[in-house]
């Protein structure tokens, strides 16, 4: 009886003091969040729509201010194929035997996935197909760039080269992450020191480990002087003048500051996972790999794919250790996105600077999507 009592209470007519009550509480609560909403919109979308109308646009100064000319696509034509194509795709080159292989073996894992999509959701077929189309398409498109840049008579932009800073940087933090996480979570001596040593990295700003590794990796007068001078030969070996060299040294300074990252996250998730699921693996002859393989590795799927999504993104952006470690060289082998848009801003070519930002914004969001709808996917049947 007290159930149907409290519905007719709460649908009976309210009291005139009441009514006026509720209003004045909708009006406060727009007067509290009007200032929030005045700050988005003046710090977030304000300059969204302002970059996306300069994309589009010539930005010029002259004598009595400036000038804004709307040129429509032409920037973007001009980072494609006109005069900054060289910069921002790279100098294609031929496609080997094996990046054929590779380019077949992505379209057919691609379409193999599509249909096994489309026959477990036969309802969604048509948006499965489009939108696996899309990305097959797209994801061809960029490993074939990526080949025909990365090898022989090619030349990456930079675009190819913020790619390679992402898939394997974000690959190897992962794995390094992955791997001192189990082994913090092992019943060890002083492994609550060695959490504490390995967030160190985190406590330092981007730009001073940039400066750092860029004094570690002097092969002339830094400390490791000596070690270069072993493998390398006195004076015989510049990480600048080097293009694999020096990416390899703005990958390795960005798995040092990011890896802990990683690490602290990935700790608390493996430590998360039940001990009697373990148990009961190793109760039924499991070794160790088997119970990493087929229990701790899904239990921590959707943690990871949230770690691998927010660390993606901001190697998308990475901007610090390229310019401080080889201020984009040699020539432009590791000028990112990022660096690239700042470089067309200091030139005061605003325009050619928004539409490079938000090429960068289509490519992240395009990485983001395929983590998200794909990988969500894979760590909800994991979990199953």
């Amino acid at each position: 009886m007290a159930l149907p009592d409290a519905i007719d209470a709460r649908r009976a007519p309210r009291s005139a003091g009441e009514r006026t009550l509720f209003p004045r509480e909708a009006s406060t609560r727009r007067l509290l969040t009007s200032p929030a909403v005045v700050l988005v919109i003046l710090l977030s979308i304000f300059p969204l729509i302002i970059s996306a109308y300069l994309a589009f646009s010539r930005f010029q100064f002259v004598s009595d201010g400036f000038d804004i000319t709307f040129t429509g696509l032409d920037n973007f034509r001009k980072l494609l194929t006109g005069s900054q194509s060289r910069r921002f795709v790279g100098r294609i080159g031929t496609i080997p035997w094996w990046g054929w292989l590779a380019l077949v073996g992505f379209v057919g894992s691609m379409a193999w996935t599509g249909v096994r999509a489309v026959r477990s959701a036969p309802a969604k077929r048509v948006r499965i197909a489009v939108s696996r189309s899309v990305v097959t398409i797209a994801g061809t498109a960029l490993l074939a760039l990526m080949i025909q840049t990365l090898q022989g008579d090619g030349l990456p932009g930079s675009v190819v080269v913020t790619l390679v800073f992402v898939l394997a940087g974000v690959a190897l933090q992962y794995t390094l992450g992955l791997g001192l996480a189990m082994a913090a979570s092992q019943p060890l001596r002083g492994k609550r020191f060695f959490r504490a040593v390995f967030l160190i990295p985190m406590t330092i700003t981007p730009v001073g480990a940039a400066y750092m590794f860029r004094m570690i990796s002097d092969t002339g007068k830094g400390p490791l002087e000596p070690l270069w001078s072993f493998f390398f030969g006195a004076g015989q070996y510049t990480w600048v003048d080097n293009p694999w060299g020096a990416r390899i040294a703005i990958i390795v300074a960005d798995t040092w500051q990011w890896t802990p990252f990683m690490f602290i996250i990935l700790v608390a998730a493996v430590e998360s996972v039940p001990d009697a699921l373990l148990e009961a693996a190793k109760v039924d002859g499991a070794k160790a790999w088997h119970q990493f393989r087929y229990v701790t590795l899904p239990m921590i799927a959707p943690v990871s794919l949230t770690l691998l999504l927010i660390r993606s993104i901001e190697a998308f952006k990475i901007i610090d250790l390229p310019q401080v470690l080889t201020g984009g060289g040699p020539g432009t082998a590791t000028e990112s996105l990022a660096l690239g848009a700042v470089l067309e801003w200091r030139a005061l070519n605003l325009g050619g600077s928004a539409a490079i930002s938000y090429a960068m914004l289509v490519l992240t969001t395009f990485f983001a999507l395929i983590l998200v709808n794909y990988g969500h996917r894979r760590a909800v049947a994991a979990i199953s």
